[in-house]
């Protein structure tokens, strides 16, 4: 039996398997970048949860203007000064004094909101996640002692109009303030919080 041999060439086996390494770290590279980039959010998921510019003089006094953020309607009420008098009356509230996280720090008020006229606000309710209906005037078919609000027909919860839950609602909590902050007098932005001072 005849013996090969042959030399074997050391540093070329070397290079030979450094490229073949070489090669196939680039290709699982060049493969996974889809998988990867396909966990980041689309462009259309990044436009559905971005911040929202309102223009607040499209709201007159006394009327509700519903906007959208996060696929959700964000209502708008420039209150008159009777809206806000009718506030008072905590007695028939669950939560007068917002002590429940459904509002940012700057809208834990009486009136929920950074200036007292302009209540914005999410139109979910908070026991099934139904829609409430704006009753904004005083009495009519909610009865001589209502005063303003929203009420969801769903389950019957009352609201008033800084969207604090009436006692023996179905709703558990207020209704949601979501962040915002003026960028002027004529402009709201939903969805970004007032920059930290300091």
């Amino acid at each position: 039996m005849a013996k090969n041999n042959k030399k074997i060439d050391v540093s070329r086996r070397k290079f030979l398997l450094a490229a073949t390494s070489a090669t196939g770290a680039v290709g699982v590279c060049a493969l996974g970048v889809p998988f990867v980039s396909s966990m980041s959010p689309s462009e259309k998921a990044k436009a559905a949860g971005a911040p929202v510019e309102y223009d607040i003089t499209q709201v007159p006094k006394g009327e509700l203007k519903t906007a959208e953020w996060r696929g959700q309607p964000v209502w708008i009420l420039n209150r008159t000064e009777e809206m806000l008098s009718s506030l008072n009356d905590k007695e028939i509230l669950t939560d007068p004094e917002s002590k429940s996280p459904q509002q940012p720090k700057n809208c834990q008020n009486a009136t929920r909101s950074i200036k007292p006229n302009l209540l914005v606000m999410v139109g979910i309710c908070t026991h099934l996640g139904c829609s409430p209906t704006p009753k904004l005037n005083n009495g009519g078919e909610m009865g001589k002692n209502w005063e303003g609000g929203f009420f969801c027909p769903c389950h019957g919860s009352k609201f008033d109009l800084a969207g604090r839950v009436y006692k023996g609602s179905p709703a558990p909590t207020n209704l949601v303030i979501p962040p915002y902050r003026y960028s002027d007098d004529k402009t709201i932005i939903i969805g970004e919080s007032e920059p930290k001072k300091g």
